[in-house]
């Protein structure tokens, strides 16, 4: 027997807020029928959606109101990594960010040329090449961190205290799910 599966596209926050107040509604499929139509995985793949949405919107935010041109995805993930791991070398960043090397390579020179990255020749290895950000990277990193918070402050203001509570106690739990998926 075939097993009726539904996907949705996920797009904005709107449809997921559209999705929750449709579940269990006449002509809805809701958890339990999704459930029972073949989503084990129901609850995960809200997780992820939900966690999708919040992470895709509080960046658009911020974007929107950023007094500078934002870097590229790329290049803003390799900053992220570089600032978080001082003197990482090329081919780990590529190895971490799952990119080629000479990809990384061709941000590391576009970061470099913004003065956002420094280069340093290792010791140890002439070839090899280790990576600090400058303190201008610093500073964006830290400015953008510093509104991506305020923005998702004021968000959050608008909330009723108990779903602002609900956050609050579900973050420890979203770290721990990030430590087991980060398991080999």
């Amino acid at each position: 027997m075939a097993r009726a599966c539904l996907w949705h596209i996920v797009s904005s926050v709107k449809d997921l807020s559209d999705q929750a107040s449709q579940a269990g509604h006449p002509g809805h499929p809701g958890r339990a029928a999704q459930a029972t139509a073949g989503a084990a995985n129901g609850e995960a793949a809200d997780l992820l959606t939900a966690l999708s949405a919040v992470r895709r919107t509080a960046r658009q935010a911020v974007r929107g109101a950023w007094r500078d041109k934002p870097l590229p995805t790329s290049q803003s993930e390799l900053l992220r990594l570089v600032a978080d791991r001082p003197g990482i070398a090329v081919a780990e960043a590529a190895r971490e960010l799952r990119l080629a090397p000479n990809t990384v390579s061709t941000l590391v020179g576009r970061l470099a040329g913004q003065d956002l990255l420094d280069r340093e020749r290792a010791v140890a290895d002439a070839r090899s090449v280790r990576l600090r950000v400058t303190p201008k990277a610093r500073q964006r990193i830290t400015d953008w961190r510093d509104l991506r918070a305020d923005l998702t402050q004021q968000a959050m203001a608008q909330l009723t205290a108990e779903d602002r509570r609900a956050m609050a106690q579900a973050v420890p739990a979203l770290l721990r799910l990030a430590e087991r998926l980060a398991l080999p």
